[in-house]
């Protein structure tokens, strides 16, 4: 993965040590995240996974604009705490967990989600980003309890997944101008999808938006536009996959 310079004293940077208001088990230990509750006090279930910088305002911020759309919101803090204030930093926190490791720790995340009071049904969605992005396709792959998954510029550090059984729909962001995740990359990731599972993903593609284009902390990644659709697009689908009031 390609690194995205930052300045650590940058205002932009994130500096939160942590964001967490919920503990439960998961993978042998004990997990920690950030939990948002719609205002019916209820609703679907949506993991929201971290891009590589950590449990961040942004990623809190996500949650929060998810249970105003009548979601209930997890963000599950992989990295126990931990927040990298530089994109150094951020490769080699990435690089400590492993793919296997991550997908354990966010199956315990959906056990959570799951047996929440306020959360509906027995599936629930995924949306992630950059890093997260990829976990989102690796947990589809293995947790038939995930019926919506949304990457967003998703990174799949180790390959496309066995996707044979995977059950959740897709709906997948990517900037044209990614050279993290060109869009070159999108057909190896279609066939597989199609292929494996017969589902056919629903893979955008933004004109003038590069890597992170969703991250409004970040006003050299950010493309307004683009996201102001993505955001759209992924709301109508979760509800449309989970059920949700406006």
């Amino acid at each position: 993965m390609a690194t995205e310079p930052i300045d650590s004293n940058d205002s932009t940077a994130p500096t939160e040590s942590t964001l967490q208001n919920v503990s439960f088990p998961s993978a042998g230990t004990t997990a920690y995240g950030y939990l948002a509750v719609p205002p019916a006090g209820h609703g679907p279930g949506v993991i929201v996974i971290q891009e590589w910088w950590g449990l961040t305002a942004h990623i809190k911020d996500i949650a929060d604009r998810f249970a105003r759309a009548g979601f209930v919101a997890l963000a599950p803090d992989l990295y126990g705490g931990r927040v990298a204030h530089d994109s150094g930093e951020a490769l080699r926190m990435m690089g400590e967990l492993p793919t296997e490791r991550g997908v354990e720790l966010l199956s315990g995340a959906v056990d959570y989600l799951l047996a929440r009071p306020e959360t509906d049904g027995d599936t629930i969605g995924t949306v992630g980003f950059c890093m997260g992005g990829g976990f989102v396709l690796s947990l589809a792959a293995k947790d038939q309890r995930i019926s919506a998954a949304v990457p967003f510029y998703g990174v799949n550090r180790d390959g496309v997944p066995d996707f044979s059984n995977l059950k959740a729909e897709i709906l997948g962001h990517y900037g044209e101008d990614d050279d993290t995740v060109p869009p070159s990359s999108l057909k190896e990731l279609r066939t597989a999808i199609e292929s494996q599972s017969g589902i056919v993903p629903v893979l955008h593609l933004y004109s003038g938006a590069g890597h992170a284009f969703f991250n409004d902390g970040r006003p050299e990644a950010y493309h307004a536009a683009s996201a102001a659709l993505a955001w759209e697009r992924t709301i109508a689908f979760l509800r449309d996959r989970l059920g949700a009031s406006g």
